[in-house]
């Protein structure tokens, strides 16, 4: 029996797949975008290339201080619905913090159940050559494994804050890291936080697709928290670009529907059901 999204999905073509996207190395820049929700699914899907389903949940829908008490459960629940409201994009569901950490079985464990409970293309992996094996063994066993190095939200307290990496001494390790998971086989790595020279010798440096947040035009894409560019978000950083302020939108049409109600305007009469 055919479904509204399956008729969509025939009608869309194709979904992207790990291999589509490594095609596109060094040709026109990968689109990527953050998405929790059906609803943001859908729009996202018309522009993204790569839709992350991000351990930012945390942060962007439950207030959350930090991505690290995102529950692997949650996540799941929340990326079936990624998946079923799109149709174009690559799905990738970002590994939350201590489902994957232990080694490289605990890692394909926790990583077939999701992609068989939500259907997404890949996976993401926070670390660089400490997660090298890891990323090595998902993909031997048949899953796409996306990489982020630089700025790793889950290092949060070890990094000190959400601080720029790769300055100084911490340039060579970040490189370092880039070239241990692109030997691990990953189609493609998230650069966060780190200066634009680092940013452009990685991405010539490996054959992997690199997607940058807060890592310069240089890479083969760009991501964004979507919360973040439609000005959602309490605080965004430096390197967002708001492109629109829906939150002041929102915060009027609350204004002025409580206006209506409390005035008897609403509901009217094109708002309400007769008797007869």
């Amino acid at each position: 029996m055919s479904t509204p999204n399956s008729s969509a999905r025939k009608s869309a073509g194709k979904r992207l797949e790990a291999p589509d996207i490594l095609k596109r190395k060094g040709a026109e820049p990968l689109v990527s975008l953050t998405a929790y929700t059906a609803p943001m699914a859908r729009l996202v899907d018309q522009v993204a290339d790569i839709i992350i389903i991000g351990d930012s949940m945390g942060m962007v829908l439950y207030g959350l201080e930090t991505t690290l008490a995102m529950p692997l459960f949650t996540m799941i629940g929340h990326a079936k619905a990624v998946v079923d409201a799109s149709c174009r994009a690559l799905c990738v569901f970002d590994m939350p913090f201590g489902s994957y950490e232990e080694g490289p079985e605990q890692a394909f464990r926790n990583a077939a159940r999701v992609m068989k409970k939500t259907g997404v293309q890949a996976v993401k992996l926070e670390g660089g050559e400490q997660m090298a094996e890891t990323a090595a063994h998902l993909v031997k066993h048949g899953i796409p494994v996306m990489g982020h190095i630089g700025l790793t939200p889950q290092a949060f307290h070890a990094m000190g804050g959400f601080k720029v990496q790769g300055k100084g001494k911490g340039r060579a390790q970040v490189l370092r890291d880039a070239k241990a998971l692109d030997r691990a086989g990953v189609f493609s790595t998230v650069i966060e936080g780190v200066p634009e020279p680092l940013a452009r010798e990685i991405t010539e440096a490996v054959g992997n697709v690199t997607i940058g947040i807060g890592a310069s035009a240089a890479c083969d894409g760009q991501v964004l928290v979507t919360e973040d560019l439609l000005g959602l978000s309490p605080r965004t950083p430096k390197f967002v670009k708001q492109y629109a302020d829906l939150n002041q939108a929102i915060e009027k049409a609350l204004k002025c529907y409580a206006e209506d109600v409390k005035a008897r305007r609403f509901p009217g009469l094109e708002h309400t059901y007769s008797d007869k």
